[in-house]
């Protein structure tokens, strides 16, 4: 997976350029924590937004990806990509707090340092902008 995101103000929201494995790896984090049962209140304090932000946010992020694209991301939204994708490895914890790698990798089709450099990348590209 490419480890760096392009980020531009444009006006008050952000242009993200994003390569074919992030907006996927962006999708998987959020429809994972979607499809579970969740309350409006749990996904809140997950990603900061109720079902129907996430599912909007989904409906764009949607694939199939096969070249980069340009997304554009109001600063809610890209906290909502950066929440779900350092929130979604904690649900793969098993007793005494170990990582299990790979469920994980079986139900996102990503390992966790892809989500983690996605989520770095994330922030990194926004001091930058």
């Amino acid at each position: 997976m490419r480890t760096q995101v392009k980020l531009a103000r444009e006006g008050d929201g952000l242009l993200a350029t994003l390569a074919p494995s992030q907006a996927s790896a962006m999708y998987e984090a959020l429809s994972h924590l979607r499809e579970r049962d969740f309350s409006d209140a749990e996904l809140t304090l997950l990603v900061g937004a109720r079902r129907e932000a996430v599912d909007v946010l989904l409906d764009r992020l949607a694939g199939p990806h096969t070249e980069s694209r340009d997304f554009r991301f109001a600063p809610e939204e890209l906290h909502m990509v950066h929440s779900a994708l350092t929130a979604v490895p904690t649900m793969f914890l098993v007793r005494g707090g170990a990582f299990t790698e790979e469920p994980f990798h079986i139900r996102v089709g990503f390992y966790r340092e892809n989500f983690d450099a996605l989520a770095n990348a994330i922030v990194q590209a926004a001091a930058g902008v």
